[in-house]
C-alpha cells in the first residue's frame, strides 16, 4: 500500500505527541523551516534537519531558533551591532510541507520527494520585542477585532442597521481576507515581442481563452497541487496579458508568453497572507517542471498589462446562537448599500490610503503597473453600482464595494492596487487601521446609511464630518475614458509618478500616519525601518539597474542604413536619435547627460531632483525608442 504524501499539519496537530507521530510516519519530511518574514517581505528558509528538531522539539516550540540579525532585513531595528533576531514558531497557523520536486527521499525507495516542514514564525529581537510583518499584521488583527467589539457596545444605535439587537449577542469577531494571483509565464531566455504583446491585448486575444500546451498542463497541475494542499482553490484561467505561442514542427511550444490569475479560498488575515507567500513558491515549483518561467513582477513588459494581486477584506460577528453574520452589510441590502460599519471601514480605506500605497507599492515595478488603462488602479476612488438592486462591476477604481443583495455574508471591499510582490502582511495590517479610523468617526457622529451615502457621494467643493474637502471619493463612470488625467489629479488626488513619491507619503501625511501607529500597531521605529528599507531599494535598484539598463537601451538604437542607400527622411531621422542619445546617455566637458544627473543626484541622496530625473529620463529615452522603431520601418 503506497503512503500518502503529507501536505500540511493543522494547527490542533502542533503538540509535540502529534508531531512525533506525525513525522515519524513521514520519513520523506527531511528538514524543518522556520520562516520570518522581514520588514520588506522576505522569508527566511534555513533547513534544519527534522532529527534535531525532534530531538529538541519542546525548546524548538517554545523558544523558536536564533540568528544573525543582520541575515533579514530590519534596518533601524536589528543591525550588525545589535543582530540577536530570534525565530519562534507560530502554532496559530497551518504548517505547509514544501516537496522538492527534483529530489527523492532514499528511504521511500526514491519514490516520494524529499520534504521541508515550514514553520511560520515571529521574529523576536532581543527576545523582547516582536518584529517584522507577522507581528505587525497580528497587532492590526487584534486591535481590529477588540476595538470593534467596543465600538459596537459603545454605540448601540448602530444594531439598527444590522442583523443583531445587541453586541452582547456577539460571541467573536472574524475577519476574513484573500488574494487573487496574477503571473505571467514564459518560455526561459526569449524575450518578448511587445508589439505582438499589445496588439494581442487591445484585440483582446487571450482573456480567458483556453490554455494550451506546457501551460495547460502546468496550470492544471498546479490546481490539483493547491487542492492537495487545502487551499481551496476557486479557478484559474488567463488573464489579458500574452500572445498565443507558436508550435514547431514536432509539436512542441515555442514563444510562449501568457498571462495566468488563479484564485483561492478566503481566510483569516495571518492565514491568508501565509497562503499568499508560499503559494508563489508552488506555482513556481510546477511550471518549472514544464519548462516555463514564471514571474510575479508587478509589470514585466514595458506598455502592456501588469500582475496585480487584488487583495479582499471582510468582517462578520460570531453570534452566541451560532449565526454568522457580516458586519459591512446591510441589514436589509435591498434598501441600503452598506451597513454604518461598512461605509466607515470603506471611507477610512479612501481617506487614509496615501499612507496604505507605500506599504502596498514600494518598488519602481510597482509604481510602472499604476498607470492608466490596463485596468490597473490610479485613482483613490470607489464605486457602490448604480443603484442598490445593481452591484457595481466598475473596475476602474481604487476599491470595489463586492456586494450581492442575496448574499450578505459575502459583501466585501476590493483593493486593486496592490502587486504579486506586495507584502501581503504589511498591506492587510495597513488596511485595517485604515477602516478602524473610518469606523471610528462614523459611529462617534452617528450617522445612518443614508447620511454616510450623502458623504461618499459628495462634490469636490462639498464639505464633509470625515472626508477632506476637494476631493471626489465615489464615481461610476470609467476614469480613465471620462476623466482627463488633469481631472483626475484635481478629484482624485494626484498619483505617485515613482517610488520615491510613494514613500515619501509617509513624511507629507503625518496626521494619516498616526492611524497606523495607533494602539501601537505600527510602532513609529516600524515605518522608520520600513521606510529606510523601502528607500534603500528604491535608491540600490535606480543606481545599480535601472540606470545601466536604460543606457544599454539607448546603445541599442543603432545606425542601420547606409549612407549609400538611404533617403533624405531615414538620415534626418537618425541624425534625431543621434541628438537624442546624446542628451540621455553623453556628457560634454560642460554638460552631463541625463543618466550621469540620475546618478550623481541618488549619490548626493537628492532624491527629489533623482525623483523628478528618473521620470524625465525614462520619457526621454521611450521617445527616443519611438523614433528609433519608425526609422527602422523604413529601412529596407
Amino acid at each position: 500500500m503506497s503512503r500518502q504524501l503529507l501536505y500540511c499539519i493543522p494547527p490542533e496537530k502542533h503538540d509535540e505527541e502529534s508531531l512525533k507521530a506525525i513525522l515519524g510516519e513521514h520519513p520523506e519530511v527531511a528538514f524543518v523551516s522556520l520562516v520570518g518574514v522581514d520588514i520588506n517581505g522576505n522569508d527566511t528558509d534555513e533547513k534544519i534537519p527534522v532529527r534535531l528538531f525532534l530531538n529538541d522539539i519542546k525548546s524548538f516550540l517554545a523558544g523558536g531558533v536564533q540568528t544573525d540579525g543582520s541575515s533579514v532585513q530590519l534596518p533601524l531595528i536589528a543591525d550588525i551591532a545589535n543582530a540577536k533576531v530570534t525565530f519562534v514558531p507560530d502554532t496559530s497557523v497551518n504548517w505547509y510541507v514544501d516537496h522538492n520536486l527534483d529530489a527523492y527521499a532514499d528511504d521511500m525507495g526514491g519514490s516520494m520527494p524529499l520534504g521541508t516542514l515550514r514553520i511560520p514564525a515571529t521574529l523576536m529581537h532581543n527576545e523582547t520585542l516582536e518584529v517584522g510583518s507577522r507581528a505587525i499584521l497580528k497587532n492590526a488583527s487584534e486591535c481590529f477585532k477588540r476595538e470593534l467589539k467596543r465600538l459596537l457596545e459603545q454605540y448601540p444605535y448602530v444594531m439598527e442597521y444590522l442583523p443583531i439587537d445587541s453586541a452582547d449577542e456577539i460571541e467573536d469577531i472574524i475577519l476574513t481576507s484573500a488574494t487573487e494571483m496574477e503571473f505571467y509565464v514564459m518560455t526561459p531566455h526569449e524575450v518578448a515581442d511587445k508589439e505582438r504583446l499589445h496588439t494581442s491585448q487591445e484585440l483582446k486575444e487571450q482573456y480567458w481563452k483556453r490554455t494550451v500546451g506546457p501551460v495547460r498542463t502546468a496550470m492544471e497541475q498546479t490546481l490539483l497541487l493547491l487542492d492537495k494542499y487545502g487551499f481551496g482553490v476557486e479557478m484559474g484561467h488567463k488573464e489579458v496579458g500574452g500572445v498565443n505561442p507558436e508550435m514547431t514542427e514536432g509539436g512542441d511550444y515555442q514563444h510562449i508568453m501568457e498571462q495566468l490569475e488563479i484564485d483561492w479560498r478566503f481566510s483569516d488575515p495571518m492565514q491568508a497572507a501565509d497562503n499568499d507567500f508560499v503559494i508563489r513558491y508552488f506555482i513556481k515549483d510546477v511550471f518549472r517542471q514544464y519548462g516555463l518561467d514564471v514571474t510575479f513582477m508587478a509589470k514585466p513588459v514595458e506598455g502592456v498589462a501588469g500582475s496585480g494581486k487584488h487583495t479582499h477584506l471582510g468582517a462578520a460577528a460570531r453570534l452566541k446562537d451560532g449565526r454568522v453574520v457580516s458586519l459591512f452589510a446591510a441589514a436589509d441590502p435591498l434598501s441600503a448599500y452598506l451597513s454604518p460599519i461598512g461605509f466607515g471601514a470603506l471611507m477610512g480605506l479612501l481617506k487614509n490610503y496615501e499612507i496604505i500605497n507605500p506599504i502596498a507599492n514600494p518598488t519602481t515595478d510597482a509604481i510602472n503597473r499604476l498607470k492608466p488603462g490596463y485596468e490597473a488602479p490610479v485613482s483613490i476612488v470607489t464605486s457602490l453600482g448604480p443603484d442598490v438592486l445593481t452591484p457595481s462591476r466598475n473596475r476602474s477604481v481604487l476599491a470595489c464595494v463586492i456586494r450581492d443583495p442575496e448574499k450578505p455574508l459575502a459583501t466585501r471591499f476590493e483593493l486593486r492596487s496592490p502587486n504579486p510582490k506586495s507584502n501581503t502582511y504589511m498591506v492587510l495590517a495597513a488596511c485595517m487601521m485604515a477602516m478602524l479610523d473610518g469606523i471610528k468617526a462614523v459611529l462617534a457622529a452617528g450617522k445612518d446609511p443614508d447620511e454616510l451615502l450623502a458623504s461618499l457621494s459628495k462634490s469636490a467643493e462639498d464639505e464633509d464630518f470625515y472626508l477632506e474637502t476637494g476631493r471626489v471619493y465615489r464615481t461610476e463612470q470609467n476614469i480613465f475614458e471620462d476623466y482627463t488625467k488633469e481631472e483626475r489629479d484635481r478629484l482624485f488626488g494626484r498619483t505617485p509618478a515613482t517610488a520615491w513619491e510613494n514613500i515619501h507619503a509617509l513624511d507629507v501625511f503625518p496626521e494619516k500616519v498616526k492611524v497606523l501607529e495607533s494602539d501601537m500597531v505600527f510602532s513609529a521605529l516600524d515605518l522608520a525601518s520600513f521606510r529606510a528599507a523601502a528607500l534603500d531599494s528604491w535608491v540600490m535598484e535606480l543606481h545599480d539597474r535601472i540606470v545601466p539598463e536604460l543606457r544599454d537601451r539607448v546603445r541599442r538604437c543603432k545606425k542601420r542604413h547606409s549612407d549609400a542607400d538611404c533617403t533624405d527622411l531615414d538620415a534626418a531621422r537618425y541624425s534625431a536619435i543621434r541628438i537624442m542619445q546624446e542628451e540621455i546617455a553623453r556628457d560634454s566637458a560642460d554638460s552631463p547627460s541625463l543618466l550621469t544627473r540620475l546618478s550623481r543626484a541618488l549619490e548626493d541622496k537628492d532624491y527629489q531632483a533623482a525623483s523628478d530625473l528618473q521620470l524625465q529620463t525614462v520619457e526621454r529615452v521611450q521617445a527616443l525608442e519611438a523614433v528609433y522603431a519608425e526609422y527602422c520601418r523604413n529601412i529596407l
